[in-house]
């Protein structure tokens, strides 16, 4: 007793000591804007030392913390994928989205924003401030090279917005696509330097590559792979990251509501594959039977009567390729009528769960205080699903050309997780009306014009306008700072930064007449390049979406030239009545060009899936053997030992019982991949071709119980996605054989793993359960390529 009461007394004195000596200290640095934010990370002060021996007679020096800046808004992007300019309702297309309505009638609407004419150079371009070349992202970020502004590593003289609000006091998350990490960085070894995590973001919940299955996403939380329950029949990925947005954001605000908070809300919809609840494209049916030329044309009486375009907007035509409505058979329009149906329905859906997210702000009463920025799209409609769309976006990427009766067969199937559905490229210049092109055209807007609005009650006083200035996404992290009171830094971690190339967008909230404070804009992808300046635009189409090769050398393109004042749609070529401005703006063009990284250009877009042709690094690293054990799950196929257009050998070191069930080891999906498993004790091997066909191998005997060396030898007859012979040996001695007429000669999906012990995500092979595991013990499973024809 004696005891407690003693310590009792010694935390008292602790606790309410008398008449403290203060100790010498410094001015402490507050949020006051004494601060030198633009250092980062702001520099803790140093105190003196202390020479009081007694705590009692001495004061702790100020707890040194960096706040936000007095009342610094919350900021949340939400960036939608693959959507055109003339496809909502607000921006005056036919997909009812009413919260971005709702968002518009209390702020403002940009119609002259543009993007990159790609997802991940779009998305780098927002997230920092930068140029896509700037940021090294010329392209995708699975065709990057070895030249600069195309390796797909950020310098590290350009910092995240994430990073730079982060470290000004700001909690920061970001949900949905990603699409900025290295392909070769996508693994569980790693670098995390440039995953969400890594640049400047507290939480990721989303995933890593460029489009997913919503209905069995590849979802990764931080870094950590995690699988959603995507068994319930209600699941669908956007409302489980808009779940997972809402329940963060009450979080962050229930224990640190002073703190605010940057949200990036990136949905993988409305990117292929196309895939809704059914209820919301059942809404549309019928009202697509008018088809895509009268559609382009009721739009654009939309637009004008919404003022999003000049009423002197005339309809910019529609590319050759594009049929027209009434030249389609009756098969052609019952089909395209469908995928459209589905596209509009996935679309309000998304508007559906961003309207959740709102709610949520509401709720909290943080929605007055929110920058928020509902970004209708990171380029124009995508037109890559080709003249007849597909069911499964996976033959696009293996070059298998889908026939219409294919099609047709599957046509109460799109939107579900039996298709990986995408629509025709004439749905997406309808979608990017008024113009004429669309995504990867990064020579008209088509293919870089995209709706954008702004929401900021508290910092806005201009209600349901349009502004009409000139400018690009590289202007939001501009915007942004200066909308937080936040300079751009310029030294982060003791690197000097380059100086911002975006410019704020702040002027035009209260002032829809105000000067342009953009003069000049380049434009570049995979060849398509333009440059915008002063009012005029020239630029070159170099390669259509659909088509496999350029249309001419570089040096031979043909250039046109617009004046956008007074020409809003692109459809009056000037280039033969004014050829010296024409020759102005293609000098402009280089100059830009050579300052920010673009040269040399590289067109080729096949080819650079290959790390090998394309000078980028590779996990493998030209690896012909890999040794997998175990538990091994969830590997990105840019992390994974090529096994395409090659000979290769399987070998599985397992001890089994009887009627040993499970897999082995496997790769991709049921749109495309290859499987080797045990089936009531007998081994099989089972090729998904694209999806569109199934080619198994199966042992006639049964495996006895013990160790056993179990091997696949697929013999390649050479050539790209050509078949071979599979035989299957177990402990040396042959137990069956037999062909794979195809096999996939470029990717597996680009959302699908390779798993040892299991099969995740979607089955390869129907016929067994994808999360049934191994039922006996894998010691190892070597996987080794060789040439064709060993």
């Amino acid at each position: 007793m004696k005891s407690k009461l003693l310590s009792g007394l010694v935390l008292a004195g602790l606790l309410f000591a008398c008449s403290p000596q203060p100790a010498n200290q410094p001015d402490v640095p507050t949020a006051d804007g004494t601060l030198d934010r633009s250092v980062l990370p702001i520099k803790e002060p140093t105190y003196p030392a202390i020479t009081e021996l007694d705590a009692r007679n001495a004061t702790a020096p100020k707890r040194f913390q960096v706040t936000a800046p007095d009342n610094a808004p919350n900021v949340v992007i939400v960036l939608i994928d693959d959507i055109g300019f003339g496809h909502s309702s607000a921006f005056g297309g036919p997909i009812h989205m009413p919260t971005l309505e709702k968002l518009a009638a209390n702020g403002l609407k940009y119609n002259r924003f543009h993007t990159t004419a790609l997802c991940s150079p779009t998305r780098t371009a927002i997230l920092t401030g930068y140029n896509h070349h700037s940021n090294n992202a010329g392209a995708i970020m699975e065709v990057a090279t070895a030249f600069p502004g195309n390796t797909g590593i950020r310098p590290q003289s350009i910092t995240p917005i994430a990073d730079v609000l982060r470290m000004n006091g700001y909690s920061t998350a970001a949900f949905g696509k990603y699409h900025e990490t290295p392909p070769w960085e996508g693994s569980v070894s790693g670098p995390y330097d440039r995953w969400p995590t890594g640049s400047g973001f507290d939480k990721f919940y989303g995933f890593i590559g460029g489009e997913t299955n919503q209905w069995h996403p590849m979802v990764y939380d931080g870094t950590t792979r995690v699988y959603p329950n995507v068994e319930d029949p209600n699941y669908h990925f956007t409302s489980d990251m808009t779940d997972q947005a809402i329940g963060w954001k009450n979080t962050q605000q229930s224990l640190t509501p002073e703190k605010p908070f940057y949200i990036y809300f990136a949905t993988g919809a409305t990117h292929a594959p196309h895939h809704a609840p059914e209820a919301y494209s059942d809404k549309y049916k019928g009202k697509f039977a008018q088809g895509w030329d009268k559609i382009r044309e009721e739009t654009l009486a939309r637009q004008k009567a919404l003022k999003i375009v000049p009423e002197n907007t005339v309809l910019a035509p529609k590319p050759a390729d594009i049929k027209d409505w009434d030249a389609l058979t009756a098969d052609e329009k019952r089909l395209f009528e469908r995928q459209m149906e589905v596209f509009a329905g996935f679309a309000e859906h998304t508007d559906a769960e961003v309207g959740r997210l709102v709610a949520a702000l509401e709720e909290r009463g943080e929605l007055e205080n929110t920058v928020f920025l509902y970004l209708v799209g990171d380029n124009g409609s995508s037109a890559e699903g080709g003249m007849i769309g597909m069911y499964n976006e996976n033959t696009y990427f293996n070059g298998v050309q889908e026939t219409l009766d294919m099609q047709l067969e599957r046509i109460d199937k799109l939107g579900t997780e039996h298709t990986y559905n995408h629509f025709a490229a004439g749905w997406a210049i309808a979608g990017n009306t008024p113009f004429t092109w669309a995504k990867q055209v990064a020579s008209n807007f088509g293919g870089t014009r995209n709706g954008m609005v702004m929401h900021w009650p508290a910092g806005i006083q201009s209600k349901n306008e349009v502004r009409s200035q000139f400018h690009h996404v590289i202007d939001i992290a501009p915007t942004i700072y200066e909308a937080a009171g936040l300079p751009a830094p310029k030294t982060v971690n003791g690197i000097e930064q380059r100086p911002m190339e975006g410019v704020s967008m702040n002027y035009s909230f209260n002032d829809a007449t105000a000067a342009d404070t953009r003069k000049t804009q380049y434009f570049e992808m995979i060849g398509n390049r333009a440059i915008y300046h002063e009012g005029w635009f020239a630029g070159t189409i170099h390669k259509a979406p659909w088509e496999g090769q350029p249309r001419r050398p570089l040096t031979e393109d043909v250039w046109e030239l617009y004046n956008i004042n007074e020409d809003f749609s692109q459809s009056n070529n000037l280039a033969e009545q004014n050829p010296e401005k024409l020759e102005e703006l293609k000098k402009k063009f280089m100059e830009e060009a050579a300052k920010f990284n673009v040269l040399p250009i590289d067109d080729r877009s096949i080819e650079r899936l290959d790390p090998t042709i394309a000078g980028r690094p590779d996990l493998m690293n030209g690896k012909t053997k890999l040794v997998l054990y175990e538990g091994a799950k969830g590997i990105p196929e840019n992390a994974f030992i090529n096994v395409k257009n090659t000979s290769l050998t399987i070998t599985a070191e397992v001890e089994v019982a009887a009627n040993a069930n499970g897999v082995l080891v496997c790769q991709g999906g049921d749109f495309g991949g290859w499987t080797f498993y045990m089936q009531d004790g007998k081994p099989s091997y089972t090729y998904n071709w694209v999806g569109l066909e199934i080619y198994t191998v199966t042992s006639t005997q049964k495996v006895t119980p013990g160790k056993h060396t179990i091997t696949l030898d697929f013999d390649y007859e050479g050539g790209r996605g050509a078949g071979g012979i599979a035989t299957i040996n177990v402990d040396g001695a042959k137990v069956a054989e037999g062909k794979i007429a195809k096999t996939n000669s470029n990717t597996f999906g680009i959302d699908e793993s390779a798993d040892v012990g299991t099969d995740e995500n979607t089955p390869v092979n129907l016929a067994y359960s994808n999360k049934e595991k191994f039922t006996g013990k894998i010691k190892s499973v070597t996987i080794e390529t060789l040439p064709a024809n060993k």
